[in-house]
């Protein structure tokens, strides 16, 4: 893996580290509204819904978090069909992978490079499967299938791992989350420019209704 995802320490030490953000299941208890949230993102975001939604729904989530995955498998279908698919809220994951966490840098770079059209399907099945490429041993064979999944090959699959200018865009966009917007765990969910205290279904319902 190490040799897939190239010059990481030199991307860091160009745009200068983030602080340290300690993995923790639980956000703040309360909501805070932040400025900027959707002005000069170093990664274009891809949109599931509606792009006219009066409503956006911004999870900042690590592919080798337990709790994002949860959100992800047991939250997330709720809001989709209350909200997304009715046309009310759109949704945007952003990446937030964990500073030194190699397996899910790798793994936001697949679903980025799949294309806008298969990301999302990319992310349901990277989070299915964390349990066997984010673990103990060599994630590449599972990373790999993966990738076929999305109709990649294996020299699209290295050269996507090999993207500098990608994995320097997902490690800005975690610091500017960090230093802008106060990101302190995953998954953090924003309702508009309002970030939730916590990732509950009850809190992100509440706070779509209080927005439409």
């Amino acid at each position: 893996m190490k040799n897939l995802i190239i010059n990481r320490r030199q991307a860091i030490a160009a745009m200068g580290a983030a602080s340290a953000v300690a993995f923790a299941g639980g956000l703040p208890a309360h909501a805070e509204t932040v400025s900027g949230l959707f002005d000069d993102m170093p990664l274009d975001d891809i949109v599931m819904g509606d792009v006219n939604a009066k409503v956006t729904i911004v999870e900042y989530a690590s592919m080798t978090c337990p709790h994002c995955k949860s959100f992800h498998e047991k939250i997330l279908p709720g809001i989709k069909q209350s909200y997304i698919d009715t046309g009310k809220a759109k949704y945007i994951l952003r990446p937030f992978p964990f500073d030194g966490d190699r397996r899910g840098e790798a793994a936001f770079m697949l679903a980025k490079c799949a294309g806008d059209d298969k990301y999302y399907a990319m992310i349901d099945e990277l989070f299915r499967t964390q349990d066997v490429w984010a673990g103990g041993g060599n994630p590449v064979p599972e990373l790999m299938r993966i990738a076929k999944f999305a109709g990649m090959g294996e020299e699209e699959f290295r050269a996507c791992l090999g993207n500098q200018e990608l994995l320097t865009k997902i490690i800005q966009g975690r610091n500017k989350a960090v230093q802008e917007f106060r990101v302190q765990a995953t998954p953090t969910v924003f309702v508009n420019n309002e970030k939730l205290g916590d990732s509950r279904l009850e809190t992100v319902s509440k706070a779509i209704e209080a927005a439409l």
